[in-house]
């Protein structure tokens, strides 16, 4: 099967997958190289925990690889691999909320989720907020922390949001909105901190009450269906 490149020569996210379908070995390699970064990015903000959110890109990248076929274009691949993604995180969420009432995050797993150039040179100040940030984060629903991290931690639109959580618009504005009231009273005594989200430059889709800290994927995962998977 020939694909068309795209802009720059590269070929198309869309025709990867057609490859794949059509049986080229190294067609899904190259999708998951070129997404997984966002994808792991996603579930380790969603699930806050390295272990769980592994487990969740695995399972995503296992089911997209087996359900390519079934892809008709009506969105993005990449909102696709997304909705697929967040999709393995809820469940895994959901399943872990009915095994215990509240879930406790230790230190260790925090300090993974910061960036890593900040988590070991960082002024104590900011390693602090982050972890603030992120204890409140892992407090709300889970449908409502996956809306955030879509929206606010990644930057997507509204409308794109609602693509990949399979929702109406309004129904992510809803969670969003919850979210941020959930967290304003958890995180108002940090607006005046040092390096607080009054200090921070706003994204395009963040507020000023309840910014969500920007955690970086870390490169270099290699997801691979039928893999380890573990980073």
């Amino acid at each position: 099967m020939v694909a068309t490149p795209g802009a720059g020569g590269e070929v198309s996210d869309g025709d990867l997958l057609a490859r794949h379908v059509a049986g080229d070995p190294h067609a899904f390699g190259e999708l998951v190289r070129r997404h997984r970064d966002r994808l792991w990015a996603v579930a380790l903000r969603t699930l806050g925990d390295r272990e769980e959110a592994a487990d969740a890109v695995q399972d995503a990248l296992v089911s997209a690889f087996r359900s390519a076929h079934t892809f008709r274009g009506q969105s993005a691949v990449t909102t696709w691999l997304h909705r697929i993604t967040v999709n393995a995180c809820l469940d895994r969420a959901r399943k872990a909320a009915s095994r215990r009432t509240a879930a406790v995050l230790d230190e260790r797993q925090f300090e993974d989720l910061l960036e890593p150039h900040e988590s070991a040179a960082a002024p104590a100040e900011r390693s602090e907020l982050h972890r603030e940030l992120l204890r409140a984060l892992a407090m709300l629903p889970v449908e409502q922390r996956a809306a955030l991290v879509l929206v606010d931690m990644q930057g997507y639109p509204i409308a794109e949001a609602a693509a990949v959580l399979d929702v109406p618009t309004g129904t992510v504005k809803s969670r969003c909105a919850r979210g941020r009231a959930r967290l304003l009273p958890l995180l108002s005594h940090l607006r005046d901190a040092p390096g607080g989200s009054g200090d921070r430059a706003g994204g395009r889709n963040r507020t000023e009450n309840a910014s969500v800290p920007e955690t970086e994927a870390r490169p270099g995962h290699d997801f691979t269906p039928g893999g380890g998977g573990h980073p």
